[in-house]
């Protein structure tokens, strides 16, 4: 019996998964600079909202373009691109003067969010055994959050004890610029990462591929593997490229699946928060300060969800976490929601906004990114999560975009306290609870080139046409194969 070098996967993904520390930092850290800047340039609600949510047009094109970059170039390679753009974008946004200025470097960073958050787990998912992806995954979460809960941390101590003025004019720029010491140490140690086997395989390098394959298990378990990567891209298939995708019909229920998890993901609100934390705390704080420590809890919260996904998701299977997590996520909103529309101050609203993170980081938080990193065929995977990672920033865009409007209107404001943004993603929630239990099988414990079939078991079109799907108990270990 053969067994996994886990100690090189497990060295190989972290360094993966610290693109995931830039890719949290960079989304997180416009929660501390929202409201300095918009002060500092004088920004409408609309324009305020702009300034947080033009990343994410950047993403939908980043992340719709990755694909194409990463089956070329290669994914080691497209990391390597992705963090120095997230330096490019941290020192320019950082000396803007305008707020034009500001959006340009952030939209260039929103194109690298775009390209890391599909590039990381699709690198680390086609190295990882089938086993151990779940945890491999949860690495780049992990560090996701971890990078997250750092951002919140830091710009709380740039703000600690200075003057709100000093925050308005200056305080900003530093907690923009904090964001260059992550992507120097990515680039530091990425030099140390192997090319996928899976991109190496395909574009024909199969020697190359072989010997990364070697170094992650054995020889023997190699060629297998290599063999059944070479047979799910059967040469009449493997021409299936951007364009061919929405041609064939059962590859074309998969996508939407794939992007329908991407977007449930969003409509929970989860990025209201981590963008506008601090301004939706200061509706129940008035605190400038005290909302950007409360914003900690959040991050913490989040990240001990994480933590305990990552060591139960292979146990316990995705399925059953995102169904129970979308119940959770939609009580903890309409608890909050109460507290909002009842002027309940103090600890209350912010406990409902506690759990709500962390029952999102027991569930969605990895549960999604991860269904969205194994659910495609090998053929189509890097191009296939670009459009699944776009649906995602389409989602994004339109919350990120719209709350501002709503925190500020008058009307809402009156009427629901700030609850009704929170009403709204507890509907969606709900929605998720539903498309979880009709639409996903469960992947875990089954290996990538094996499930399409069982994606498409829970489609009324495709099910009897589709091969009988492997079982995960059926899937040998993969590096313990005879």
């Amino acid at each position: 019996m053969g067994k996994h070098n886990l100690p090189l996967i497990f060295f190989i993904c972290t360094i993966a998964s610290l693109s995931g520390v830039i890719l949290g930092y960079d989304a997180s850290v416009i929660s501390g600079v929202i409201d300095p800047l918009t002060e500092h340039l004088h920004l409408s609600p609309w324009e305020s909202g702009w300034a947080v949510s033009n990343v994410i047009l950047g993403c939908v094109i980043g992340a719709c373009c990755v694909g194409y970059i990463s089956d070329r170039i290669g994914r080691k390679s497209t990391l390597i691109v992705t963090a120095l753009m997230f330096v490019i974008s941290a020192v320019g946004s950082a000396l803007a003067t305008s707020l034009g200025e500001f959006v340009l470097y952030r939209l260039l960073g929103g194109l690298a969010v775009g390209m890391a958050s599909a590039i990381t787990p699709l690198y680390i998912a086609e190295v990882s055994p089938k086993d151990w992806r779940g945890r491999m995954l949860g690495l780049q979460q992990m560090l996701m959050v971890g990078g997250q809960l750092t951002v919140y941390i830091v710009n709380y101590l740039i703000a600690r004890g200075m003057s709100h003025a000093w925050i308005v004019s200056d305080g900003w720029r530093w907690m923009l610029a904090s964001g260059i010491v992550p992507c120097v140490m990515f680039l530091l140690l990425v030099p140390f990462m192997p090319e996928s086997p899976r991109w190496l395989a395909l574009r024909g390098k199969t020697e190359r591929a072989r010997q990364v394959l070697t170094r992650l298990s054995n020889a023997q378990h190699a060629d297998h593997l290599l063999a059944e990567i070479l047979a799910s891209a059967h040469p009449h298939r493997a021409q299936l490229a951007q364009r061919g995708i929405l041609r064939d019909a059962p590859t074309r229920y998969i996508l939407l699946i794939g992007c329908a998890i991407a977007i449930l993901q969003q409509v929970s609100g989860i990025n209201i928060l981590l963008y506008y934390a601090p301004s939706l705390l200061q509706n129940v704080t008035g605190s400038t300060q005290a909302s950007l420590f409360q914003s900690i809890f959040l991050g913490l919260a989040l990240l001990v969800g994480v933590a305990v996904c990552l060591n139960v998701v292979d146990r316990i299977g995705r399925t059953p976490l995102l169904r129970w997590g979308a119940l959770g996520c939609t009580l903890s909103l309409i608890f909050t929601s109460w507290a909002f529309i009842a002027h309940i101050d103090g600890l209350v609203p912010v406990l409902g906004l506690v759990a709500f993170v962390l029952i999102f980081g027991l569930s969605w938080s990895l549960g999604a990114w991860l269904l969205i990193s194994e659910i495609f065929p090998n053929r189509i995977r890097a191009v296939a999560m670009g459009f699944a990672f776009s649906s995602m920033y389409v989602a994004n865009f339109i919350v990120t975009q719209s709350f501002p409007m709503m925190n500020r209107s008058a009307v809402l404001m009156e009427h629901f306290n700030g609850a009704f943004p929170l009403m709204l993603c507890a509907a969606g929630s709900l929605i998720a609870f539903w498309f979880v239990r009709r639409f996903l099988p469960e992947t875990r414990g089954v290996s990538l080139e094996h499930i399409e079939p069982l994606m498409l078991s829970k489609s009324r079109r495709f099910a009897t046409e589709a091969p009988r799907a492997v079982e995960p108990s059926s899937v040998p270990e993969w590096a313990n194969h005879k």
